[in-house]
């Protein structure tokens, strides 16, 4: 059934003369002089356009977008229609009327207001003739939560949907496919995705091919969602939000980045590459200020995740694209917001960089995140991100303005499960002077001399984690930045580091030589000097 028909069972069970559709307009019904919204949200030339296209010729389409007003006929189960579509003002206007109808014929207009989107079902007829449309979007949406409670049940991290397979399940890291699950048709797949959309997601989701939006199920988890369209069609993935907020103590978070939540002022970054659990991380943290102080705490999230309730503090959650326009609209209105914790979901841009720079500088504390993977190369990542005539003047605001960066990526646990390991870097003297003369190559090695003060290198959280039999030698190599550095810590302990072998051959054809690793690019001075 093509969207369209939906449109068109309204116009019929509601006796109207037209159904119009319009750019910047939500759909309408007509009957003499009256006229009544059947859409909440409205439309844009591409949602219009979306839904003539299945049902006219490809060359008529064609004439519409180039400019010239067409007609055509069309025939559903509620009878045949006759329609005009031109674009007037520079808005395009389609008019639908059923065939041999006039407006004096038409019966008066309901007055029940719908509240259905463009792409859900249009309002029903009586209750004397089923609609067919709307049992489907029920058995769809039925389905959909049922994936998605499978999901939570066998505490999987991500679910995969896409046409041609079946349903694929990530589990303690690895993707597996759900037994005996047939595989996904384009027919099944894209009702059950789009009776999860509001309205503003089904609107982007027709413009661009993707969006990202937030889905709850009463009792079970929140899911972040991202649907998106491939080479083989529709497809989406899914990722679980813990219903209950996780703690610090339960995240093994240590006192000294605890403390970090009760500065009045300062930048803090989570870091850690897709996946590497940095939203659970800052969840954890804004849970403890929550507990702990009594403060105005804005958060800006695309979409929002975790949720927080009030306790001691005053929480606002922010969605971009729900209920401000971007990040960086958001941030700079925060300010006026009498905030003093602002939590950025994403430092994504120049600007927004810059204003959360700035606003750490004036007396608020910000948290934010950003996809680096050393303490070191999240500062080179902000201070490249500005241009050259600026990066001093950033150095020095920098230099002061950040507290903390939790650098994070996450480990196979051995017998199952996966645990967090963290590089932290504090901030100090040495670190703010290290970082205002744009000798950053240089930080690693404050980081491992400081371990009293609460800081931790990348590698040498992943060796406490293979000491405590948590994570194989191998998957902590895997996951190290500084892989000889590492390697010779396994050796010193006498560990089985037999895999080295077997990649030094496989890298340099069977050689058996270990291939030395590639400095990372925020150490390149400091490996030459090694």
């Amino acid at each position: 059934m093509a969207h369209l028909d939906r449109f068109l069972a309204a116009l019929v069970s509601n006796g109207a003369s037209s159904l119009v559709l319009a750019t910047d307009d939500v759909a309408r019904l007509e009957a003499g002089s009256k006229s009544r919204p059947i859409t909440r949200q409205p439309f844009t030339e591409a949602q219009i356009v979306r839904l003539l296209k299945e049902v006219i010729p490809e060359s008529l389409l064609h004439e519409l977008t180039g400019g010239k007003p067409i007609t055509f006929g069309y025939r559903t189960e509620d009878g045949a229609f006759s329609a005009r579509a031109a674009h007037e003002s520079g808005r395009l206007r389609v008019t639908l009327q059923p065939d041999g109808a006039t407006a004096a014929a038409a019966a008066p207009l309901k007055t029940d207001p719908s509240t259905h989107g463009p792409w859900a079902t249009a309002p029903a007829p009586a209750a004397s003739a089923p609609r067919p449309a709307m049992e489907v979007s029920s058995a769809a949406r039925t389905e959909m939560e049922r994936l998605l409670r499978l999901m939570v049940e066998r505490h999987a991290s991500d679910l995969h949907l896409r046409v041609g397979e079946p349903p694929i399940l990530r589990t303690h890291g690895e993707i597996q496919r759900v037994e005996g699950a047939p595989p996904l048709t384009a027919d099944a797949l894209e009702p059950m995705l789009r009776c999860l959309m509001t309205d503003r997601s089904a609107g982007e989701f027709a413009q661009t091919n993707d969006t990202d939006f937030a889905y709850e199920i009463d009792g079970c988890a929140r899911f972040r969602c991202n649907v998106f369209r491939d080479r083989h069609g529709v497809a989406a993935v899914f990722r679980v939000i813990p219903a209950t907020v996780v703690t610090v103590d339960e995240m093994g978070i240590s006192e000294e980045v605890q403390r970090l939540c009760y500065l009045t002022k300062g930048l803090v970054l989570v870091t850690g590459p897709t996946g590497s659990g940095k939203s659970t991380t800052l969840c954890a943290l804004i849970d403890l200020v929550n507990r702990m102080r009594k403060d105005h705490v804005i958060t800006i999230e695309d979409p929002i995740e975790f949720v927080h309730p009030n306790k001691s503090c005053l929480i606002s959650q922010r969605q971009v694209g729900t209920h401000t326009g971007s990040f960086k609209h958001a941030l700079r209105a925060a300010l006026r917001e009498d905030p003093d914790i602002i939590l950025v979901g994403e430092l994504r841009d120049l600007e927004t960089v810059s204003i959360a720079i700035e606003t750490a500088e004036t007396g608020h504390l910000v948290f934010g995140t950003l996809h680096t993977t050393t303490a070191a190369s999240t500062i080179d990542r902000l201070i490249d991100q500005f241009p050259a005539d600026r990066q001093s003047q950033i150095r020095v605001m920098l230099s002061e303005s950040l507290k903390g960066v939790i650098s994070q990526t996450l480990c196979k646990k051995i017998g199952g499960g996966r645990v967090a390991a963290r590089e932290i870097l504090l901030s100090l003297p040495a670190i703010s002077n290290l970082i205002r003369e744009g000798k950053t190559f240089q930080i690693p090695s404050i980081i491992q001399t400081s371990r009293r003060f609460g800081m931790v290198t990348l590698n040498d959280a992943l060796l406490e984690l293979v000491d405590a039999k948590q994570v194989e030698p191998k998957e902590a190599y895997m996951k190290a930045v500084e892989k000889q550095g590492i390697a010779a810590a396994f050796k010193q302990r006498g560990l089985d580091v037999s895999f080295l072998d077997m990649e030094a051959g496989a890298a340099g054809g069977g050689g058996g030589t270990e291939t030395p690793a590639r400095p990372s690019p925020a150490q390149p001075r400091a490996a030459a000097r090694r």
